[in-house]
């Protein structure tokens, strides 16, 4: 009996996997031939560009050209600030790196340098990070350079692991103080049922776990002679 119901549940499996796929169904998503889709404009590859904010802990590049003395590698401190030479404490987070860059440069004309021209480049960030955690093969902190997207975020947390539960994907929020939770289906966005949610610096991502597929696992484990032929039509 036991191995009867082991074998109508992986039946079932493969006639879910064998129905059929809906693409592009989103209004927001339009599907086209595989052999038109076409190239992006350059317009598409700039649209999606956000600018980036110093935060904390941040390490910086700072070059003032034509004097040697003041190019130098500098680090935001825990409250957002950084010293400069000449300059003295400088309130750097939440300014972009340009931003900073016309702040130096105006703390530093007439008194020090007659022109001067700064340019600020950012070397490492620990502060714009998205956390992508649960069923995700390397859960962690990942830095966000212009427009990130779940699937991106999860894509670079090495995508999703054995026992991700796609239609349980949680995305963690703070908005004006306020805690929020936003349930997406990871399956469908991958489909183009809904179009790939945007994420932002300091969300927090976590992907569900599937516990059919883990008892799916452990029948296969307990039962290895009924499921071998199985295990074959799955690869």
């Amino acid at each position: 009996m036991k191995n009867g119901a082991v074998v109508i549940f992986l039946a079932f499996l493969l006639s879910a996997c064998a129905g059929s796929s809906i693409v592009g169904s989103s209004p927001n998503v339009t599907l086209v031939e595989a052999d038109s889709l076409p190239a992006p404009a350059r317009s598409d590859l700039l649209t999606d560009t956000r600018p980036y904010l110093i935060g904390p802990f941040d390490k910086l590049k700072i070059d003032v050209f034509g004097v040697e003395e003041l190019t130098r590698e500098v680090q935001i401190d825990a409250s957002g600030r950084l010293s400069f030479p000449l300059v003295g404490v400088v309130e750097a987070s939440g300014l972009t790196p340009g931003e900073l860059a016309q702040q130096l440069e105006s703390r530093l004309r007439g008194r020090y340098v007659r022109n001067p021209d700064v340019t600020v480049n950012l070397e490492e960030t620990v502060s714009q990070v998205v956390t992508v955690d649960g069923q995700v093969e390397k859960p962690g902190s990942y830095p966000v350079f212009g427009r990130m997207t779940l699937m991106r975020a999860v894509a670079n947390a090495g995508g999703t692991a054995e026992f991700a539960k796609l239609d349980d994907v949680v995305i963690f929020r703070k908005v004006n103080g306020e805690q929020l939770a936003g349930l997406y289906n990871l399956k469908a966005i991958r489909r183009g049922n809904y179009s790939d949610p945007e994420v932002f610096a300091n969300d927090v991502i976590i992907v569900g776990d599937s516990q059919a597929r883990r008892l799916f696992r452990d029948l296969i484990t307990a039962s290895p002679l009924i499921t071998t032929p199985l295990i074959i039509l799955f690869r």
